[in-house]
């Protein structure tokens, strides 16, 4: 039996302990007013802001690449394992603290990086890297951040940042400089947009970045005056966000008629770059992106503390397999490597699914994003809470106390077993 290990001396002060879940609370109705009542998990949240933001933004956040089918099958692999869980075990003493790079958090979860979040909520970057730290638990900021990275990591200090780099050895360099003279300490390296996905959502619903000032945009804006007016003009009032993050120097401007953003040699990133960063970066190094255990055994080779199996949320290869599925034979190859994964992770479930596979950590994107755009900040609190709840009560159910006993015992392939 797994029992999670001491911090490490030089990790920092321990995050807050996560609040006590009742499971009871079901029979005795919700606590939650206001709008956060008829929120009772994840998937609610994004049925609210499809009614809140515009189509173009709301399109942007939800869609994946031409017919959807890898964002499909990633919720789909969760569904072909069932639980086979212990019972009478005593589970009135129960942990989600999960230590990731001599750091522990409050739970086995974080957030994901994702890009112009800002256009989802006010100062979205911010307040999600904030929620995410008074909760005890990381988030990643993107590289296709709206929002300078100083300002996100003095929001949400111990945040993580996320980039996507060309093979240009003095721009790597220079971003780089910035993102530890900023204070990051963990790196994530995203290597699966060498070009960019085939998303025809985007185009259907008006979105293009930076976007195109037309007739069909401004009536997506006047027909969402919630967002028009407590989004678009509050951040508009702060000046023209750019793309801040993608590179050491400012980006392009997020709304512009002729503007181009510089996606140049993206195509000529390879395992040599990730060698040279290994060489020059102090902290934690993570690359992002990857599902092939061939892939996963370089990525160890190259001097990868950890990676995160991911197939981009389907938005890049459609077709490409889901993270889950590929977890097992990654597990064999990870050696001392932290496995981790995103794709597809709306309930508790979904999480321990993952972790009795063999990953260390998952990651959830687009529910809170949502999360912020229905209820800013509060929103992402609530998101966090709802998901350790699920987390903690069907722990208990599965008989054990801590994320770290769970193991493949704890599953079993539903449907007709192999002869």
């Amino acid at each position: 039996m797994t029992q999670p290990s001491t911090p490490a001396a030089d990790a920092g002060p321990a995050p807050p302990p996560a609040p006590a879940h009742d499971p009871w609370r079901a029979f005795s109705g919700g606590a939650a007013r206001g709008p956060l009542a008829e929120v009772l998990a994840l998937d609610d949240f994004q049925r609210l802001a499809a009614r809140r933001l515009p189509r173009a933004i709301y399109g942007y956040v939800a869609g994946a690449a031409e017919t959807n089918s890898s964002l499909d099958d990633n919720r789909r692999a969760f569904a072909e394992w069932g639980f086979v869980p212990r019972v009478l075990a005593n589970v009135s003493q129960r942990d989600l603290g999960t230590e990731l790079f001599g750091r522990r958090y409050a739970a086995p979860f974080g957030i994901a990086p994702m890009g112009i979040a800002a256009l989802s909520a006010y100062r979205g970057d911010e307040l999600m890297a904030s929620a995410a730290a008074r909760a005890g638990i990381p988030y990643v900021l993107s590289g296709s951040s709206l929002t300078p990275m100083e300002k996100v990591i003095a929001a949400g200090p111990g945040s993580w940042f996320q980039a996507y780099l060309p093979g240009q050895p003095e721009r790597i360099d220079a971003l780089l400089d910035r993102v530890e003279r900023a204070g990051f300490e963990t790196l994530v390296i995203t290597a699966d947009v060498p070009v960019a996905g085939n998303r025809e959502n985007n185009i259907r619903a008006g979105f293009s970045t930076p976007l195109r000032p037309s007739l069909r945009l401004a009536w997506d804006g006047f027909t969402h005056p919630c967002w028009t007016l407590g989004t678009l003009l509050r951040t508009l009032a702060d000046g023209m966000p750019h793309f801040e993050n993608s590179f050491a120097e400012r980006g392009a401007p997020v709304i512009s008629r002729n503007v181009e953003r510089d996606f140049s040699k993206r195509d000529h990133f390879d395992w040599s770059h990730i060698a040279r960063i290994r060489r020059r970066w102090r902290g934690p190094l993570v690359v992002k992106g990857l599902v092939s255990p061939q892939d996963a055994a370089l990525a160890r080779q190259h001097g990868a503390d950890g990676i995160v199996l991911s197939n981009h949320g389907g938005r890049q290869l459609d077709g490409a397999v889901s993270a889950l599925r590929t977890l097992p034979a990654v597990m064999e190859v990870a050696g001392d490597m932290a496995v981790m994964m995103d794709g597809g992770i709306r309930r508790g479930s979904d999480v321990l699914k993952a972790l009795a596979l063999g990953a260390r950590f998952v990651w959830v994107g687009r529910p809170f994003n949502f999360a912020a755009a229905v209820a800013g900040e509060a929103g992402v609190a609530h998101a966090i809470q709802l998901l350790s709840a699920e987390v903690d009560r069907n722990l208990a159910m599965l008989g054990v106390t801590r994320p770290g006993q769970l193991s493949r015992d704890f599953l079993m392939p539903r449907g007709p077993l192999p002869v």
